[in-house]
């Protein structure tokens, strides 16, 4: 694995209108080729985060360097183009259910596009070639001509996940990506995410709640309470004390580690 910081956030804060504290002075770094894991109940920050690493919130407070350039410094220009090095994948899948599938992965291109081209959902036939190559790569390459809502809800994931990939990015960011899956299907959604940070060597940062899936996918986690960084370290010395200190003394129920 890469030592190169992939990502390096300082100070980061975070208070809503509303006068809401959902980030609160977390510091943390992420290596180049990690899968991290973050934790934390519904409230902790979790999204929050995320959405402050591509600047889909603003900071209130603190920087966050993506591959050495601090986003939180950045406009216009500058921000579009360092946001086309993160792939973001979403609990809800953000699909637009009445076009093909291959035309919701080709959308993960428009940010490539000029206006023109956006605004008309005008591809090239190397777009093209890309968006099918995605698709084929989790396991959707027949499927490219279906409208998007005649998939199941893990097949509207992976074409999310198909989505991302035709960014190009070397970072995804992926919020609670399985949380509205049946459990049968998360390991299907999880091991294609498995799959860029290992074959590709994308870095994943990826907000979980299912204590099984950290140990089985992640190589660090950390975890969020009351929007501080409360725990960092290797999934595999997960233990009951760990999960009491994130989640509270009842948390030990349905942990298998």
């Amino acid at each position: 694995m890469s030592e190169t910081c992939a990502i390096r956030i300082t100070g980061l804060e975070k208070v809503f209108p509303n006068g809401v504290r959902a980030l609160n002075g977390v510091d943390l770094e992420v290596k180049e080729g990690e899968f991290l894991a973050v934790l934390g109940l519904s409230g902790s920050g979790k999204s929050t985060l995320l959405r402050c690493i591509n600047r889909l919130l603003d900071p209130t407070a603190g920087h966050i360097e993506i591959f050495g350039r601090d986003i939180t410094r950045v406009e216009g220009a500058e921000l579009r183009a360092l946001r086309r090095q993160i792939g973001m994948i979403f609990q809800q899948f953000n699909l637009v259910k009445r076009h093909s599938v291959l035309v919701n992965v080709l959308s993960g291109s428009l940010g490539r596009a000029g206006l023109f081209r956006s605004l008309f959902l005008s591809y090239t036939a190397e777009e093209r070639e890309r968006a099918q190559t995605a698709l084929s790569r989790v396991g959707l390459g027949e499927r490219g001509a279906s409208r998007a809502d005649a998939l199941s809800g893990g097949q509207q994931q992976r074409v999310a996940i198909a989505r991302a990939l035709m960014q190009e990015p070397k970072l995804i960011l992926a919020d609670e990506p399985v949380a509205s899956l049946d459990p049968a299907l998360r390991h299907s959604v999880m091991r294609h995410i498995e799959a860029l940070n290992k074959e590709s060597g994308m870095t994943v940062v990826c907000s979980l709640h299912d204590i099984d899936l950290v140990t089985r996918y992640a190589t660090r986690c950390v975890a969020l309470r009351d929007g501080r960084l409360v725990h960092e370290g290797d999934p595999a010395d997960f233990t009951i004390e760990t999960l009491r200190h994130i989640y509270g003394a009842e948390a030990e129920f349905g942990f298998h580690g």
